[in-house]
């Protein structure tokens, strides 16, 4: 028999074995009363097994079978391994740490269409191997179709490999949708022909039930990304426009929201499982945190967790991880020794925030990673290029967040 293995951090009134087989009973085959229509055989088919506890980090081990699955449904998968268990009275904390998949179970999802290898092939990067540089127009909602595509213009002139919508810009009266990618498509093919390059635009799709239909309008006017906001619009719909064929664009996944889900040591669902399940549904870039910037961390997790998006997983392609939350030029050189060269740095107030403004915040950004690849002190490839120095006048001090939100700047 095969099984999805799922790890938990409980606390509990009750012993950890007992917790735990709470747990596995609630999300299977049990109930709180003997029921007469439970078949004689159901706990040895569908039962969730109690495989392990350590007492000492509070964490158990529990098996599904995985019989008990509609494999291929993501929502399903979710309600039997973080589902009830949240608000069982007994249960006073608790948090899915990972999820091991078996191959039967993985190999009937598309996962990513390009992955790593693909994106770097549209950008030009797959020899050289560095990491892609990206931004977010700024500010993150107000400007009109044009206003945007002037943005992203100044941002692809000045080296961004990636322009991408804020999350929370869809299709408001202020900046259509259509519009606005229209805009910013004709100013990246003047970009293209001024400099050779190819910039991607991550175009946010995210919506309720017509995302597939946007995803297509979005093709047809030239689109050569496509962004969804996976926690608020569901990880099906990932899986539905990565499964329309006539799609052929990468999947820019946005993970807004996860905070409410992730932040808790102690409760709710890692990020690590999240990452899993956007790779299953087919997307090619994951937002998955910064060591260096302004968003809560646990680095350990997040090195474990690019790892595996960029490792082997049961034959799916790779996702092309991005760090991105109060990057600025200093940021990088951290971001990189920790996090490698397969990485998008997405720097949004670090790049319009310069005092020169967009094009120059962008070429600093790109003489930082420049820098960094070259294995020069920032300082000493400062000298050379005035961009970086200015950079480093206004950055070059520690960020305190907390500062920055009370006093506004």
């Amino acid at each position: 028999m095969e099984f999805v293995k799922a790890k938990y951090y409980v606390e509990s009134e009750l012993p950890l074995e007992k917790a735990a087989q709470v747990i596995a009973a609630e999300q299977s085959t049990g109930t709180w009363v003997d029921v007469s229509t439970k078949p004689s055989d159901l706990d040895a088919r569908l039962a969730a097994r109690v495989v392990g506890v350590d007492e000492e980090k509070g964490t158990c081990d529990i098996d599904f079978p995985l019989e008990i699955f509609e494999i291929s449904n993501i929502p399903q998968f979710l309600a039997t391994v973080a589902g009830n268990l949240f608000g069982l009275e007994p249960v006073k904390n608790v948090k899915l740490l990972d999820i091991e998949l078996p191959k039967s179970f993985a190999r009937e999802f598309k996962g990513p269409r390009f992955g790593i290898e693909g994106i770097r092939k549209l950008v030009g990067t797959e020899r050289d191997g560095r990491p892609h540089i990206g931004t977010i127009i700024k500010p993150k909602v107000g400007l009109n179709p044009k206003q945007t595509a002037d943005v992203a213009y100044d941002a692809a002139m000045g080296g961004c490999d990636l322009i991408k919508d804020d999350e929370t810009l869809t299709d408001q009266k202020f900046c259509p949708m259509e519009e606005r990618l229209s805009g910013i498509m004709e100013k990246l093919d003047s970009v293209k022909q001024e400099t050779g390059r190819t910039v991607l635009y991550a175009h946010n799709i995210t919506s309720g039930l017509d995302i597939v239909e946007r995803a297509e309008r979005a093709v047809e006017g030239g689109a050569n990304m496509l962004m969804i906001d996976v926690l608020t619009s569901g990880f099906s719909a990932i899986q539905a426009v990565r499964a329309e064929q006539a799609l052929k664009v990468p999947i820019h996944v946005h993970r807004t929201m996860h905070g409410a889900l992730t932040r808790n040591p102690r409760h709710g669902i890692a990020m690590t499982v999240i990452s899993k399940l956007t790779r299953l549904a087919g997307g090619d870039q994951l937002h998955t945190g910064t060591v260096s910037g302004k968003m809560e961390r646990s680095v350990e997790e997040l090195v474990a967790m690019n790892d595996f998006l960029k490792g082997g997983f049961h034959g799916l392609k790779n996702v092309f991880p991005v760090a991105s939350g109060g990057i600025h030029p200093l940021c990088v050189e951290p971001e990189v020794k920790t996090l490698g060269n397969d990485l998008v740095i997405q720097a949004g107030g670090g790049i319009h925030g310069h005092p020169d403004g967009t094009v120059a915040g962008a070429r600093a950004m790109r003489q930082a990673l420049d820098a960094v690849m070259s294995k020069i002190p920032l300082k000493e490839y400062a000298k050379d290029h005035k961009e970086l120095a200015r950079a480093i006048g206004k950055w070059g001090g520690d960020v305190s967040w907390s500062e920055i939100y009370e006093h506004g700047n």
